[in-house]
């Protein structure tokens, strides 16, 4: 299944852009089944040279949704599908970016009709999709607006399927982990790892411990260091005699012991937290209304901390990661400003202590 979309923007500095319109198709190789179409209340100006490219104004938005109002119908429309656009890389960048500062995690697999266009229709002058479907004699109306670019690039797709007889061109542009040969050394090691969640430990040939790391699939996890290309990796490849796990359960439990275990083993290539100066911590705090939250504060010696960060975007970070996973509660945690629900209740991923539910 295919979530088939075009996204309209304020322009403007790179990541601080806002959606002015989308339009989705969802689309299941044949026909489209669903489709989502909508102007959206940015909440900024839209450079002049957007108005006069799209013709979306900043009047006809004021009375349009703001982005958090139309965030669950987007997941929803997109659940399970492959995320396609014509540069694919900018559409889906805004999508996680406007996700993203509502503290929700939004990762697909994604296709760019660009890329396959080049693949699979070689020799345009031009990969614009105005020009390109021109060329191909796709009918095309509403150019520049979220809707019509979008049906246009639904048609391409369409082509493009169908060209792709053998379907090994879509199947290697998915933009998922790339895997490459392992050694027969490293081959044995990863075979004999579990695909669950737990803590592992990377030794060398002495027996020492060169990288602890925690992941929800083990298995995985060790894989990519294996068959990474960067400099860690690399070495971690030279170096490493045998892993070590332990399954938690928990990823919850995995992140609380990663952190405890390198703090007193400080591995050579965890480098990131081998700080032994930690000035963040979690703490348990009860709030007036007797919900327990985690608050992300200055470390006090005189408190017992959950665990404790060098940095407070690392803290942050491992807030967001654990309210997301457990959907505790946003507004709670400190995550969310707002007087009502936080994001997760309203896609039904909190259960309502924000709001006295």
């Amino acid at each position: 299944m295919y979530a088939i979309l075009d996204i309209e923007t304020t322009g403007g500095q790179y990541n601080e852009e806002g959606i002015t319109e989308i339009a989705i198709y969802k689309f299941d190789g044949h026909e489209v089944v669903d489709q989502f179409i909508s102007l959206v209340n940015p909440e900024i100006p839209i450079q002049p040279f957007v108005v006069k490219l799209t013709g979306i104004n900043n009047a006809m938005l004021r009375s349009a949704p703001k982005f958090y109002e139309v965030a669950k119908r987007i997941i929803e429309i997109t659940e399970g599908c492959i995320v396609v656009a014509h540069n694919a890389s900018f559409d889906y960048r805004i999508l996680q970016t406007e996700f993203r500062r509502l503290g929700f995690k939004f990762q697909k697999p994604t296709l760019c009709t660009v890329e396959l266009s080049k693949k699979l229709l070689p020799g345009h002058a031009s990969y614009s999709l105005g020009k390109l479907v021109r060329a191909l004699g796709i009918p095309m109306a509403d150019r520049h607006r979220a809707s019509g670019d979008a049906m246009a690039t639904v048609k391409l797709f369409k082509m493009l399927l169908a060209k792709d007889v053998e379907k090994e061109i879509l199947k290697s542009s998915v933009k998922t982990e790339i895997k490459s040969g392992m050694s027969p050394k490293l081959l044995d090691i990863v075979e004999n790892l579990p695909s669950k969640t737990g803590i592992y430990y990377i030794h060398n040939e002495k027996g020492d411990l060169i990288y602890i790391g925690k992941s929800k699939n083990i298995k995985k996890r060790v894989n990519q260091h294996f068959t990474g290309t960067n400099r860690k990796s690399k070495k971690i490849q030279m170096e490493v005699y045998t892993v070590t796990y332990e399954e938690t359960g928990s990823e919850l439990i995995a992140l609380l012991k990663e952190s405890e275990e390198i703090k007193i083993n400080k591995p050579i290539y965890n480098r990131a937290q081998r700080k032994t100066l930690f000035q963040w911590a979690l703490y348990p705090v009860k709030n007036e209304n007797g919900y327990i939250s985690l608050s992300l504060q200055k470390t006090d010696g005189r408190k017992k901390e959950i665990t404790s960060f060098s940095s407070i975007q690392e803290g942050k970070n491992a807030l967001f990661k654990i309210t997301d996973q457990y959907h505790l509660c946003q507004k709670i945690n400190g995550l969310y400003e707002t007087q009502n629900s936080c994001f997760k209740y309203k896609i039904k991923e909190c259960d309502g202590a924000c709001i006295g539910e």
